[in-house]
C-alpha cells in the first residue's frame, strides 16, 4: 500500500467533518473586530455626538442672531428677512 504525498495546496484543505466557510469565518472576524472597534471608540463616537449636539445649538443660535441682524437690517433697508 504505497500512499502518493497529497498535492500541492491539497494540505490546506481541512477535512470534510470540520470544514469552515470562508464566509463563515470572514463574519467571525467582523464581528470580532466591530467589538473591538466598538470597546475603542465607543467613548470616542459620544464625544463627538455630544460636540455635534453642541455645535448644533451654537448653530441655532447663530441663525436666530442673524435673523435678529436681519429684522433690524430689514426695517430701514428692504425685504431682507426670510
Amino acid at each position: 500500500g504505497h500512499s502518493c504525498p497529497p498535492a500541492p495546496g491539497m494540505a490546506a484543505v481541512p477535512a470534510p467533518g470540520r470544514a469552515v466557510s470562508p464566509l463563515g469565518q470572514v463574519s467571525e472576524l467582523t464581528e470580532q473586530l466591530e467589538e473591538r472597534l466598538f470597546h475603542l471608540y465607543g467613548f470616542h463616537i459620544k464625544l463627538i455626538q455630544e460636540w455635534l449636539w453642541a455645535l448644533a445649538e451654537a448653530m441655532e443660535k447663530v441663525q436666530a442672531k442673524l435673523r435678529d441682524i436681519c429684522c433690524t437690517v430689514e426695517a430701514a433697508d428692504g425685504d431682507l428677512c426670510l
